[in-house]
């Protein structure tokens, strides 16, 4: 099954992709999609630390452990942080 993304990026970005893409996959229907997924699977590669073993409650858990907040107070403050970076 195909998905799409739509994403945007910087132009020169893109025109340096556009390029990329076609010098290797040619002047073909689709060149940019599979320049686009070999990209994404390499970074995927690269980033990826192998598959988590364990509890993710228990994990999560263990990193929070620290943090001397309650939850409400935890979500208003992650609601501030998201809304600064936009």
């Amino acid at each position: 099954m195909l998905m799409a993304l739509r994403f945007n990026v910087d132009e020169e970005l893109e025109n340096t992709f556009r390029e990329a893409a076609m010098r290797k996959f040619g002047f073909t229907k689709g060149a940019l999609s599979q320049a686009a997924e070999e990209a994404i699977r390499l970074w995927l590669a690269s980033t990826s630390r192998g598959k988590f073993e364990g509890d993710p409650l228990q994990a999560i858990d263990g990193i929070l452990s620290n943090i001397k907040m309650d939850s409400v107070k935890m979500q208003h403050l992650a609601t501030k942080l998201w809304g600064k970076q936009r």
